[in-house]
């Protein structure tokens, strides 16, 4: 007998000064794979759909990926738990704040999903659903993870005004690093552990765009393994962003000619080592958008004021700003907690735009003020919408050169980013 899952994944705000459209989410697709073929999964993301709760469903599923997301997902369990519809969540989020998920589900899923489902879903057939399904620290063999089924997205959604943004995709899992301020330790371990190449090249041909987003926490962990992905990955002609690269001359070009168009950078002083990194990303033609975290622990007024002029000297391609935020199961969440410096415990401010912490060296009002500037400033000179158009022009001479660019979208991207662009 098919059950009748609706997957939802909750809405949640944008950063301030980010432009608004939406990536298909990774953790949804990825967990349809691994479920039963008996399972008929519907998939709703209210980013961009209206929930049907009185649409017929036996079960439902909220995938959170972000602590912004969770009294949302709260929300959504109540009124369906409300109607006698049991619920069950899973994801990052939802593994980051497992306690309090709990008062509002039927079941909470923690871990990775591959080779679990057939179990759960067999207890809810049988009507002895667990409230707690913990494999957070034993993950599947890594080489069982599969293509995730994006055929569960409306992929007309995911369009910005017409312009074909990203799909998402992974090539590993774990980190061997353990950063301040990220619980990827915590979510998957300190261990990397990398797919087998031939699978993930399998999984990038076949999804039915040009341009990805490989979501990978760092892909600076393995020279021999990024060596082996991005030149399996040429042929693919696939264009595409990424975190960090490792800073190698034979690896960055390898990567160029790999289809790399951007990545997103930490940087975190202003060093001549961030320079160089830099510069060495743009010699081998691969835009920069800098992840800059504000507010640690060595962060003065004077300090963030000249980490931005360097921003702007060093030639960013474009920079996203955010304020530190103590997530759970991070390194900064135990010393600020320990140190009773956190004065906000609503998740809905856990929007890393938000400042919930005493700084040690300025008040939260003066952080919060600081990451108004960094915004205003960076982009006084150019709007985020030129800058983004800029980076969509490198991306549009990249399919040209190689025959895969879809020429109906140039004037499409006027509309997108800007009437007055030239």
């Amino acid at each position: 007998m098919s059950i009748k899952f609706k997957l939802i994944y909750p809405k949640w705000p944008k950063l301030q000064g980010q432009t608004e459209f939406h990536l298909p989410p990774h953790g949804p697709v990825v967990f349809a794979a691994a479920l039963p073929k008996n399972v008929q999964v519907e998939f709703t993301d209210e980013n961009l759909q209206s929930i049907n709760f009185d649409d017929p469903v036996d079960f439902v599923g909220i995938s959170m990926m972000l602590t912004i997301q969770i009294k949302r997902g709260w929300e959504i369990a109540n009124i369906y738990r409300k109607k006698g519809i049991p619920v069950i969540f899973g994801g990052i989020a939802t593994m980051l704040h497992a306690e309090e998920t709990l008062t509002h589900a039927d079941s909470v899923f923690l871990g990775e999903a591959e080779g679990r489902m057939e179990e759960l879903f067999s207890d809810f057939r049988n009507g002895r659903l667990k409230k707690l399904y913990n494999f957070i620290d034993d993950h599947p063999p890594i080489e069982v993870v599969g293509t995730a089924r994006r055929d569960i997205l409306n992929k007309d959604l995911y369009n910005y005004k017409g312009v074909r943004m990203f799909d998402l995709v992974h090539a590993s899992r774990g980190c061997r690093f353990h950063c301040y301020p990220c619980a990827v330790a915590y979510l998957g371990g300190r261990k990397f552990r990398p797919r087998p190449v031939h699978k993930t090249i399998e999984e990038m041909d076949s999804i039915d765009n040009n341009r990805l987003f490989l979501v990978d926490n760092s892909l600076a962990q393995d020279t021999q393994w990024e060596e082996n992905l991005f030149r399996e990955m040429i042929p693919l002609k696939k264009k595409w962003c990424s975190h960090p690269i490792e800073d190698n001359p034979k690896i960055l070009d390898l990567a160029a000619q790999a289809g790399a168009w951007y990545v997103y950078q930490a940087i975190f002083d202003t060093s001549d080592l961030i320079r160089e990194r830099i510069k060495r990303y743009h010699d081998y033609d691969i835009a920069v958008e800098g992840t800059i975290l504000l507010g640690l622990d060595d962060h003065t007024e004077d300090f963030i004021k000249r980490l931005i002029d360097f921003l702007m000297d060093i030639k960013l391609d474009l920079a996203e700003f955010t304020v530190l935020t103590p997530f759970p199961h991070t390194i900064a969440y135990e010393e600020l907690h320990r140190q009773k410096r956190i004065f906000s415990y609503d998740w809905n401010d856990y929007s890393a735009d938000k400042v919930v912490y005493y700084p040690k060296n300025m008040t939260p009002e003066k952080l919060q003020e600081l990451l108004n500037y960094a915004w205003k400033t960076f982009y006084s000179e150019e709007s985020q919408a030129i800058k983004m158009f800029k980076l969509y022009q490198q991306v549009i001479r990249k399919e040209q050169a190689d025959g895969t660019f879809r020429p109906r979208e140039r004037n499409l991207s006027r509309q997108a980013f800007g009437k007055n662009l030239k």
